[in-house]
């Protein structure tokens, strides 16, 4: 950790320099993408913590990083022998970024931050908290990029257009809608910042950053145009002739910077992604979530078709895996086996299916206590052989027909009765939630304690979301929708409507033993009566090991029992007699 010490001490003479007495760093690019490319990774860079999720607070005497319950143990472990302060977020008595420095920055002290990699909103909030202290602020430096000698070139990969048989909706359609949702709102114009909402808009997908198929780009549409800032690399001839003819220009990427500041009438932006810098020279701004937000969220027909098909794929090699981890742990061979060479074999597995792009995310596969980090990430330092007990299983696809994300906890070996009732305690929570049956209206909030009530019955929880929405061959995690307790901002949340795809996954973590979780993508389908209702779109195997009957209730049993009969007759035909034989066990009537 000497590295990481003489890096912040490099960035504090740099703070010296311009007179910035605390230094903020986020986790973002220019766009508030929750996945960024390596170039933009400069929290991880001075910090060691490479989290999705982290902010870290340099001051002139010490450091300090947030993060949520996600990425706790992870924090301890990557920051062990750092001079950083882990600030764990949520927990009792540790106060949050804008409160820590409202208690701790002096009477007129400077507060630097790159202002490109800030949202208008986080700014806004900021010197909201800070006002009493009459704080300044320098927003224009990136003083990490002084001291970053071999950082990463800047993402420009080559996009590709995505055909209507996937997309389900033409770019011109989306560009109407688009113009009359800021017109209904009164403004002229739209500046979209959001690289997901940017590659749905357009029908395109791109190669910038790892596991996120989109581009680094911006738009700025009025009702003359569609302006589309990316680097004139990314643009091939085939995509130039197929949107030019559609209004659609294109300039090159930071063109935005100086153009923004002569865009006339009312503009419409989101600052949840808009970065400062672009915010503040927007001369009349109208702040307001994007349109193009919801409208990606609710899949249309062609979409919801083709995410089914995608899950069948996906849980064709999913459910093979199983197989041969179970087979393997039968025979005693399953401990010459390691994290890494099973996600190797499921990836591989997934690689020869039809339509895949690519990995959904960072797989995890983690073995005994590793499960209990919740977003555990196997490399070649911490990889570990595969012991008896659980091995829990987070991964996830794209595919030319969807997004998967799904996770299954299987046991190898001999498991103790403890760690059973807490299997079925997480399965009876995610059997409730997929069960679920709500009227219109209903936010992911009023949900959550479905899939928590098993275990608060036992004196449990999880720290971490119950669900998450999901892009189509885009943002593993999208928004607006999810199923939480509260969102991070503690806002309630969008209702669920039909045509949403949302996680259902519960878990439990017991520092030092396991890891638990079950995860299922499930549709929202409307009933007739006002009233909706999920369908459960991944087709993989419970652990029929691991699972109390018991335990379970006479409805709870019903549709573990449906799930089972579904996942056989759709599954069963793509195995070998040996697999089939092994699932119609594996899903035979409890």
């Amino acid at each position: 950790m000497q590295k990481i010490n003489m890096r912040l001490d490099l960035l504090r003479g740099e703070m010296l320099k311009e007179n910035i007495d605390y230094y903020i760093v986020l986790s973002d690019d220019f766009h508030s993408s929750e996945y960024v490319d390596n170039y933009f990774k400069v929290r991880e860079f001075l910090s060691g913590f490479n989290g999705s999720a982290g902010t870290l607070l340099i001051s002139l005497k010490d450091a300090r990083l947030w993060t949520d319950g996600r990425y706790f143990l992870q924090a301890e472990e990557q920051l062990r022998g750092s001079e950083i302060i882990l600030m764990k977020q949520g927990e009792s008595g540790v106060p949050d970024l804008e409160d820590y420095l409202k208690t701790n920055i002096l009477f007129g002290q400077c507060v630097g931050y790159d202002g490109r990699t800030v949202n208008g909103a986080f700014s806004k909030e900021l010197k909201s908290a800070l006002s009493g202290k009459n704080a300044s602020f320098k927003t224009e430096f990136d003083l990490a990029g002084r001291i970053w000698d071999d950082r990463p070139a800047f993402p420009a990969g080559p996009i590709t257009l995505l055909s209507e048989k996937y997309a389900g909706k033409s770019v011109s359609d989306k560009l109407a809608d688009l113009r009359a949702a800021y017109r209904y709102k009164g403004c002229d114009a739209i500046l979209i910042s959001s690289l997901a909402d940017i590659a749905w808009l357009y029908n395109f997908r791109g190669s910038d950053v790892l596991y996120t198929p989109v581009a680094m780009a911006y738009t700025l549409v009025n009702d003359d145009e569609a302006i589309l800032y990316i680097a004139e690399e990314a643009l091939s001839s085939e995509v130039r002739d197929a949107l030019a003819p559609l209004g659609i220009s294109f300039k090159p990427y930071y063109d935005i910077y100086d153009e923004v500041k002569s865009i006339g009438g009312i503009v419409m932006a989101d600052d949840s992604s808009v970065n400062e810098t672009l915010l503040s020279s927007i001369s009349t701004p109208l702040i307001c979530e994007n349109p193009t937000s919801l409208s990606k969220a609710i899949k249309n027909e062609v979409e919801i078709d083709n995410f089914r098909r995608a899950h069948i794929i996906d849980g064709i090699a999913l459910t093979k895996t199983i197989f041969w981890l179970k087979k393997l742990s039968a025979s005693g061979e399953l401990h010459a086996e390691t994290e890494r060479s099973v996600e190797a074999h499921l990836t591989e597995l997934r690689s020869v299916q039809d339509g895949f792009i690519s990995l959904s995310f960072d797989s995890i596969v983690a073995t005994g206590e590793h499960g209990a980090i919740v977003h555990y990430e196997p490399t070649e330092e911490n990889d570990r052989h595969i012991e008896d007990g659980f091995l829990l299983i987070d991964t996830g696809g794209h595919y030319l027909t969807g997004t998967t994300d799904v996770t299954r906890t299987v046991s190898v070996g001999e498991i103790s009765d403890e760690m059973k009732t807490s299997y079925t305690a997480v399965l009876k929570g995610n059997l409730a939630l997929g069960a679920a049956r709500f009227p219109d209206g209903t936010i992911g909030a009023s949900l959550d304690v479905l899939a928590r009530k098993a275990l608060w019955d036992m004196g449990l929880d999880y720290n971490h979301g119950t669900g998450h929405g999901v892009g189509y061959m885009l943002s593993v995690h999208e928004g607006p929708n999810s199923i939480r307790k509260l969102t991070p901002k503690g806002k309630l949340g969008v209702p669920l409507v039909a045509g949403m795809i949302t996680s259902n996954e519960p878990g439990l973590y017991v520092a030092g033993k396991y890891g638990i979780r079950i995860e299922n993508l499930i549709l929202t389908v409307a009933d007739e009566n006002g009233f909706n209702h999920f369908d459960t779109l991944t087709l993989a195997p419970y652990d029929r090991a691991s699972i109390i009957p018991d335990m379970l209730t006479a409805d709870e049993l019903n549709s573990l029992n449906d799930y089972n009969q579904k996942l056989f007759e759709i599954i069963a035909p793509h195995l070998t007699e040996e697999e089939r034989l092994w699932l119609k066990s594996e899903t035979a009537a409890f």
